[in-house]
């Protein structure tokens, strides 16, 4: 098996490098909080567009349809984004490697809304801003367990052992997930998220994505092409 490098990581490392990018111009002085209203997923603005119309922000608010995907480029500082790229770049290339990069992206974009759909789900109502690449990072993430997990799982009547495998592995993201809740007494802050800055539902929503579009995206990459080679 050939061993991996860099080269073959180009769309882990391009997200993990634009993502960075974007953090320097966000972490501007009196920037941080106007651009977490401008570009955060906020959950009450799907029911109502037009909630920021007027907020009076120095900074264009981005359409909401667009705001998962805007978010991921916002953090709460250093460490927030720090952490978000190292379990990137451990899992995103991993990933990668099996699958592509193009399907990689795309596990990455649905894995983004598929987060703000889970966050949502938790608070429709809400006006904090939820921001950060952690709920498409957890895509990413979902994929890494799926693909990477050695333990050996047997079918359980009727259900597959592929899909029990990942009824295990949700089940047990969703339960660290809600216990971590639990611990930070689901409460809210600035950044719309748990006391300790934990976005519950945007985790478990990306994750779930990633396991779910897992074996479809590794279609795209392995495919049979017309002379009965794989097509990437």
């Amino acid at each position: 098996m050939k061993a991996m490098s860099s080269s073959t990581a180009r769309v882990t490392n391009g997200i993990a490098l634009f993502t960075f990018l974007a953090y320097l111009v966000g972490a501007l002085p009196g920037w941080e909080a106007m651009l977490a209203y401008a570009g955060g997923f906020i959950p009450a603005r799907v029911g109502e567009p037009g909630l920021l119309d007027q907020a009076g922000l120095a900074v264009p608010v981005v359409p909401v349809l667009f705001t998962p995907l805007t978010a991921t480029l916002l953090h709460g500082g250093w460490l927030h984004l720090g952490f978000n790229l190292l379990i990137l770049l451990f899992c995103g290339r991993q990933v990668e490697w099996v699958m592509g990069g193009r399907p990689l992206l795309l596990l990455y974009g649905i894995g983004a809304y598929a987060a703000a759909f889970g966050q949502w789900l938790l608070g429709p109502h809400l006006m904090i801003p939820m921001i950060g690449a952690s709920g498409a990072i957890s895509a990413v993430i979902g994929a890494y367990a799926l693909l990477f997990s050695n333990n050996k799982v047997r079918a359980l009547g009727p259900i597959p052992a592929t899909a029990v495998r990942m009824l295990w592995l949700g089940a047990g993201w969703v339960f660290l997930q809600f216990l971590i809740g639990l611990a930070s007494g689901l409460g809210s802050n600035s950044l719309g998220t748990g006391d300790n800055g934990v976005a519950i539902g945007a985790h478990i929503g990306g994750f779930l994505a990633g396991m779910i579009l897992t074996r479809p995206l590794l279609g795209m990459r392995f495919e049979k092409a017309p002379n009965g080679g794989a097509s990437r």
